[in-house]
């Protein structure tokens, strides 16, 4: 017969492999913005997010303020170094505007972090009421990353185009808060069930989002890629004629 432990394991594994491509899967949209030299209407919201979230759980995670969670501090810890690469990229292309923007949330991301470690390790001195309280603020960031995207849906809502909302993005976040959730429950860790239950529900929300709207998505770029062409034929037969 299988032990807890052992299927905790297992489950934490597959959650860190699955948590891996979650993070990597905006690649191919970054890809995009760095061919295009812009980041156009992306927006830097969920990696802002996601960001301060990795953070959260890296600390939580530590044998310092919740035991026998390693799985959680690793998986976090490379979401956090490839969060920042996307980071590095949206200053770059961004306009002035949107940079400092970004650059200021950082900054403040980066001051909050280091705040609350140094807060809770000198003013607590147990595990378990550093697990509470970590644990406590873990569950709104986790929550705040999940549903960061919901800025990019309710544009998805206006326009019936899922354009700007990666697929890869939704399909992985649904992914990993089914399997964290699953991890949670045997272990039962409510710091980490509650949100990645509220996860894998958000990202249901997205993909049926993403299954309405692709056709009409299909057709506003048809339609677009028509018109440029269009305006290419136009322009053609107005040199021709001035050159008659």
């Amino acid at each position: 017969m299988v032990s807890a432990d052992f299927a905790c394991n297992v489950i934490g594994v597959i959650g860190n492999l699955i948590s891996i491509i979650l993070f990597l899967s905006p690649v191919p949209t970054f890809y995009k913005i760095w061919k295009r030299k812009s980041v156009e209407r992306y927006s830097p919201v969920p990696y802002l997010v996601t960001f301060v979230n990795c953070g959260l759980w890296i600390f939580y995670g530590l044998p310092l303020v919740h035991p026998h969670s390693l799985l959680v501090t690793t998986t976090n810890g490379a979401g956090m170094a490839i969060e920042c690469v996307y980071l590095l990229l949206f200053i770059i292309y961004s306009d002035l505007k949107k940079r400092m923007r970004v650059i200021l949330v950082l900054v403040v991301e980066i001051i909050f972090l280091t705040g609350l470690v140094v807060l809770v390790l000198t003013l607590t001195h147990s595990t378990k009421t550093r697990s509470a309280i970590v644990g406590g603020i873990c569950i709104f960031g986790n929550i705040s990353m999940y549903a960061s995207p919901l800025s990019v849906m309710k544009m998805v809502i206006t326009t019936k185009s899922v354009e700007y909302m990666p697929f890869l993005l939704s399909l992985f976040c649904f992914a990993n808060g089914v399997c964290w959730f699953s991890y949670a429950l045997i272990r039962f860790d409510p710091f980490v069930a509650v949100p990645n239950g509220l996860g894998a529900l958000f990202g249901l929300a997205q993909l049926i989002l993403y299954a309405t709207f692709y056709k009409s998505t299909k057709e506003i770029m048809a339609k677009r890629h028509g018109k440029s062409e269009v305006s290419l034929g136009n322009m053609d037969t107005n040199n021709r004629v001035e050159q008659v």
